[in-house]
């Protein structure tokens, strides 16, 4: 695979972001996380509110690339869930601040110590050099797509 034109490295890496895509069961907006009471994007949520301080909407909203109103939505499940607080800002009474509850930290922490288990046995059953190429080329995968793109028809969020 080495030297590939970039057209035929960009195809194949579609039909493989696809595929991933696919396999990880991620297709449906609403796609639950196997076994939690939480969607596959609320999940992703919780991840991403660190344990012991407060995040904005509007900082969550730009760290899951998605719109306000829809974080604005899924805030008030998980908060209706027990799983995190929101609070209007002392210092901006028109923002929500975001934390964890108690049950919103476990569940976040048992969910990282499931996926790290999957994620170790599926980089166990890799090559090295199989593993070494993923620690490469993700990386730049992500940072040319979390650029801003240069076409006038780009996907969501670019």
């Amino acid at each position: 695979m080495t030297g590939q034109p970039a057209d035929a490295a960009a195809e194949r890496i579609h039909g493989l972001l696809m595929e991933l895509v696919r396999v990880a069961g991620l297709l449906q907006d609403d796609q639950a996380v196997p076994g939690q009471p939480v969607s596959m994007s609320q999940a992703f949520a919780l991840h991403e509110l660190a344990p012991s301080t407060a995040m904005s909407q509007r900082d969550l909203a730009a760290r899951l690339r998605l719109e306000k109103s829809s974080v604005s939505r899924m805030a008030a499940d998980l908060e209706r869930k027990g799983l995190l607080i929101r609070e209007r800002d002392p210092d901006n009474r028109r923002t929500y601040r975001l934390r964890l509850t108690g049950p919103g930290q476990e569940l976040r922490d048992r969910m990282a110590e499931t996926f790290n288990a999957h994620f170790g046995a599926w980089v166990s059953a890799m090559t090295a050099a199989e593993r070494d190429g993923l620690l490469m080329g993700l990386p730049a995968l992500v940072r040319v797509m979390g650029a801003p793109c240069p076409l006038p028809e780009c996907p969501r969020g670019h």
